[in-house]
């Protein structure tokens, strides 16, 4: 609907291309693992930590939107292991978290039917105050807001996979 909307659209692609290129070499088993040194747990977020916490924010892309949020919505039990604030684990039995190909598919569902519903998003509503009065400090407009949902939040943490990839000996993803 507009430069924006656009631009919004084509930072969402960018960061799934990207998450697919950092998913490449992954092995499953040990997706939900922190790394060490030697005996020493290093305090990281692992895969599959990240692309589950990422996975809910497609659901608040269309929500800030006035959308329909339920075809990308994660399974309820999944907010409270993955929400903001809530510590990542290292789960060597994989008893704590989903498989790494569901939260990755989710992920990527979610992502790029954001970027698709990204392109219709009236620029007016971009413009709009942030609905969210406590968040509205550092996101004042809900395009501000997108922008973070889109690709700063979704970067950053995909450079903590990137970070992961290279302690368990995975060459750069680029």
């Amino acid at each position: 609907m507009g430069a924006f909307s656009d631009t919004l659209a084509d930072l969402t692609t960018f960061s799934c291309g990207y998450a697919d290129l950092l998913l490449k070499g992954v092995d499953a088993k040990i997706a939900a693992r922190k790394p060490r040194l030697g005996e020493r747990v290093i305090d990281t977020n692992h895969p599959t930590f990240v692309f589950g916490h990422l996975a809910i924010y497609p659901a608040r892309i269309f929500a800030v939107t006035g959308a329909d949020a339920k075809a990308v919505e994660v399974p309820p039990s999944w907010t409270d292991l993955f929400k903001a604030g809530v510590p990542c684990q290292d789960d060597p039995e994989g008893r704590i978290y989903p498989s790494l190909d569901a939260v990755a598919s989710h992920f990527m569902q979610g992502y790029k039917a954001a970027a698709a519903h990204l392109r219709n998003v009236p620029e007016a509503l971009l413009s709009s105050p942030n609905p969210n009065e406590q968040q509205r400090g550092r996101f004042p407009t809900i395009g501000t807001l997108l922008s973070f949902y889109t690709l700063g939040h979704v970067m950053m943490h995909l450079g903590q996979v990137s970070a992961w990839r290279r302690c368990y000996g995975l060459p750069s993803a680029m």
